[in-house]
């Protein structure tokens, strides 16, 4: 079991760098049940592949009122 353990934090590395290198950061957020509830419905209602888009689209949509 120690093999497949080290099989996939390898892989989880290597995913990392991936995203290193392609500009992204992962971080890990606790949010309330009904705010991964809306994250979910908008990520559905706009066919987004996950809850990073849905969230992104909405910090975009936010970013001009947080600036200001």
């Amino acid at each position: 079991m120690q093999a497949t353990a080290d099989t996939n934090a390898e892989k989880y590395r290597a995913y990392r760098r991936r995203l290193v290198a392609s500009g992204m950061q992962q971080f890990i957020a606790a949010l309330p049940t009904e705010t991964v509830a809306m994250i979910d419905e908008l990520k559905q209602r706009q066919g987004l592949r996950n809850r990073s888009q849905a969230l992104l689209q909405l910090i975009e949509q936010g970013r001009p009122t947080a600036q200001q």
